[in-house]
C-alpha cells in the first residue's frame, strides 16, 4: 500500500515538473492579477509532494526493519551537509539565505539519498520512462508552436511583458531571444531555454537508445528528432554540447570501431561546416558576444574567489540562490543603448564595466559563477569543491555500472557536463527528476 502510494506520487511529480513555471505563473495570474512575481506558496507545491513522497519512503523503511546500508554516496552527502553548515555559522551567518543555498544544492541530493533504500517496482520503472517520453512530446512540440505565437498571448497567461530578462520581483520573461538577431530561443513550458534544453537531454536519452535497439526504429527517429530539434532550437550551446556528447557514447556502444570511425569523422564534418556557415550567416547565433564573455570570466573570478576564500563563503552566496537577494542586472556591450531600461527603475544596467542605471546607489548584482562545480567551490571552499566532485564521479561510476537502464547514465553525463558551463542542477524539473531517477534504478 505504502509503496503504491509513492510510486503514484513519484509519477505525478515526476510528470508535473516540468510544467512548474507555467503552472505557477498562471496560478499567481489568476490569484494576485497582472504584473507580480511567482508566488513564493506556489512556488513550493514540487517540495510539498517530494516531502510526501520522503515521509512515505521513511514509513516503509521502518517498517521493514531493514538494516541502514551507508556507502561511500551517502557519506559524501552527509559530510556536504554537515560542512556547508559549518561554514556558513563561521561567515555569513544568513540562515534563510542557507535555507535558499540548500534548496538548490541539497534538496534534490536528499532525494536521492532516501529513495535508493526503498524497493521500485517493475511496472513503475517501465511507466515512468514511458511517461518522460509522452511528457517530452507535448513539451517540444507546443515549443515549436510557441515560438510563433504572439507576445500578448503570453501576458493573459501572466509572464511578463519583457523578454530575455530576469527580474526577482516580477513575472518570468514567456521567450529569450539572440542577441542582435532577434531570433526567439525556444523556451515552451519553462522557465528559460537553457532549463528546456537540459530537460529535453532526460527523454533524449530514453528515445535514442529505444531508436538504436530497433524498436519501431521509424517511430523513435522520429521522436528522437523532435526532442533533438527542440534542443537545437533552445539555441543552449551547452545543451548541444550535452546531447553530442550522449549520441556519441551511443554510437560508441553501438557500432564496431570502423562504423565509430566513419560515423565521427561524418559528425565532425557536419560541425566544422555548420559552424562556418552560421558564422558566415548569423554570426550572433554562436558567437553572442555578451554570454560567451561570461562564460569565460565568471568561472575565472570564482576560481579566484574559491582561492581566495579557501573555506568558501556560505551556502547561498553564490548561483541561483544569490539571485533571490541582489538586485536584477543587465550587462551591456560597450557602446550599447541603454535608454530601453529608463522606465524601469528598479533595473540595474551596466554598459562595459560602467554602471549607467540607477545613479543614486551602488548596484549588488548576483554571483553567478557560470559553472555548478565552481559554485559549489565558492559557497564550501576547496573541500566541498573536491567532495561534490567525488560524489559525482562515485554516482556517474555506479550508473555506468548499471547495464539494465542506460539512459539515465546517459542523461546524468549529459547534464554533469553541461554543467561545467551553466547552473545546470538549479533547474527542479531537471534536477529532482535524474537525482530520482538514480535512487529509482537502484544504483
Amino acid at each position: 500500500m505504502l509503496q503504491r502510494l509513492r510510486e503514484s506520487l513519484a509519477l505525478v511529480l515526476i510528470t508535473l515538473l516540468p510544467f512548474h513555471a507555467l503552472l505557477v505563473t498562471l496560478g499567481t495570474k489568476l490569484i494576485r492579477g497582472s504584473g507580480n512575481a511567482p508566488m513564493s506558496q506556489l512556488a513550493a507545491w514540487k517540495e510539498g509532494i517530494l516531502a510526501v513522497i520522503l515521509l512515505v519512503a521513511f514509513l516503509e523503511w521502518v517498517k521493514s526493519k531493514k538494516k541502514w546500508k551507508f556507502d561511500e554516496i551517502d557519506l559524501s552527502i552527509v559530510l556536504l551537509i554537515a560542512l556547508s553548515l559549518v561554514v556558513t555559522a563561521y561567515t555569513h551567518g544568513d540562515w534563510k539565505l542557507y535555507l535558499f543555498g540548500f534548496k538548490y544544492d541539497f534538496v534534490p541530493l536528499i532525494a536521492f539519498f532516501a529513495l535508493r533504500r526503498v524497493e521500485w517496482s517493475e511496472k513503475f520503472l517501465k511507466n515512468v520512462f514511458s511517461l518522460i517520453i509522452g511528457v517530452g512530446v507535448v513539451i517540444a512540440g507546443y515549443g515549436l508552436i510557441a515560438m510563433f505565437l504572439p507576445k500578448g498571448l503570453f501576458t493573459l497567461l501572466g509572464y511578463s511583458d519583457l523578454h530575455s530578462l530576469y527580474l526577482p520581483d516580477a513575472p518570468l520573461a514567456a521567450f529569450q531571444q539572440i542577441e542582435s538577431v532577434g531570433v526567439r530561443r525556444m523556451q515552451s513550458v519553462m522557465s528559460g531555454p537553457n532549463q528546456l534544453g537540459l530537460w529535453l537531454l532526460i527523454p533524449f536519452s530514453i528515445s535514442v537508445i529505444r531508436m538504436f535497439q530497433g524498436r519501431v526504429t521509424g517511430r523513435w527517429s522520429l521522436v528522437t528528432g523532435l526532442f533533438g530539434l527542440g534542443i537545437l532550437l533552445t539555441f543552449s550551446r551547452s545543451a548541444w554540447i550535452a546531447a553530442l556528447i550522449i549520441f556519441v557514447i551511443i554510437l560508441y556502444q553501438n557500432q564496431s570501431k570502423k562504423a565509430f570511425k566513419k560515423s565521427m569523422t561524418r559528425i565532425a564534418g557536419l560541425i566544422i561546416v555548420s559552424v562556418i556557415v552560421l558564422t558566415m550567416v548569423q554570426p550572433g547565433v554562436l558567437l553572442r558576444l555578451t554570454s560567451s564573455s561570461g562564460h569565460l570570466t565568471k568561472p575565472i573570478e570564482a576560481w579566484q574567489t574559491m582561492n581566495k576564500h579557501k573555506f568558501g563563503l556560505g551556502l547561498g552566496m553564490a548561483g541561483p540562490a544569490s539571485n533571490r537577494v541582489s538586485d536584477a542586472c543587465v550587462h551591456l556591450p560597450e557602446g550599447s543603448d541603454a535608454s530601453w531600461a529608463s522606465d524601469r527603475p528598479d533595473l540595474c544596467v551596466f554598459v562595459g564595466e560602467n554602471q549607467v542605471q540607477p545613479t543614486d546607489r551602488k548596484c549588488k548584482c548576483p554571483f553567478l559563477p557560470e559553472n555548478w562545480y565552481l559554485q559549489i567551490g565558492t559557497e564550501l571552499g576547496i573541500i566541498g569543491f573536491a567532495l561534490y566532485l567525488i560524489m559525482i564521479f562515485m554516482v556517474i561510476r555506479r550508473l555506468q555500472r548499471n547495464n539494465k537502464i542506460r539512459s539515465v547514465f546517459l542523461a546524468f553525463i549529459g547534464i554533469s557536463i553541461a554543467a561545467l558551463f551553466l547552473h545546470a542542477w538549479e533547474d527542479s524539473a531537471v534536477a529532482y527528476t535524474v537525482w530520482m531517477l538514480a535512487a529509482i534504478i537502484g544504483i
